[in-house]
């Protein structure tokens, strides 16, 4: 049974260092048929539900703790009976959201997830924030790439993840998108937390002019 990439918009605002911001965020979803992986269940659990559409959810997978990636973890968690995950450096981010509720279980450089035949890689990516991760499954396509990787916000089309709030280094981000995803091959998506996808041939060749304009 092969797997397959579907992607729900969601509505709703991210909030940091006093102030909010309405936004809209890609909700990820991998699998086949019968089962699938979440990846950052944002704002509208009734929308994913119905993309879900009665497959059972394996687990709910965390890029980062922001609150808008975050805030409706819980309810998703309960709707879908199923475990979240999250890279526990993003714990002091996590806790202004979910001060007596945690994460099922831990991301980490190296871990991979397994959904149906397809695996994906966990990257530790941070900067945008000190546990942000992404996911790298060779195997999967989007829109004819060879290989995907969900990138949630630390890479966009058009350059790095913001890096202008708490908890977030811009040199940080430039190191994590130099050593780890740049390197993936020139065919891979770049499937991102708000906006537009991309591909790694694409926005490879702007890191310098990204370190020059520094954001």
């Amino acid at each position: 049974m092969s797997e397959r990439i579907e992607r729900v918009i969601t509505s709703g605002t991210f909030s940091l260092d006093g102030g909010t911001w309405e936004v809209d965020n890609n909700v990820w979803i991998i699998g086949n048929d019968s089962s699938v992986v979440i990846i950052d269940p944002a704002h509208n659990v009734d929308k994913i539900s119905a993309k879900v559409a009665g497959r059972s959810v394996e687990k709910i997978l965390l890029t980062h703790a922001h609150d808008d990636h975050i805030r409706s973890a819980k309810e998703a968690a309960d709707r879908f009976e199923a475990p979240v995950y999250l890279n526990p450096a993003d714990r002091p981010l996590w806790e202004m959201v979910y001060p007596s509720w945690d994460f099922d279980g831990e991301l980490a450089e190296g871990d991979t997830i397994t959904i149906g035949s397809t695996e994906l890689n966990v990257l530790a990516t941070p900067g945008h924030s000190p546990g942000s991760v992404c996911f790298y499954a060779p195997s999967l396509s989007w829109e004819n790439s060879e290989g995907v990787v969900f990138s949630g916000d630390t890479l966009f089309q058009g350059g790095p993840g913001a890096t202008g709030r708490s908890f977030s280094s811009f040199e940080t981000i430039i190191e994590s998108i130099s050593t780890k995803l740049l390197p993936l091959p020139e065919s891979t998506a770049v499937l991102t937390g708000h906006g537009d996808s991309t591909g790694i041939g694409l926005e490879a060749p702007e890191l310098e002019n990204w370190i020059k304009r520094g954001h």
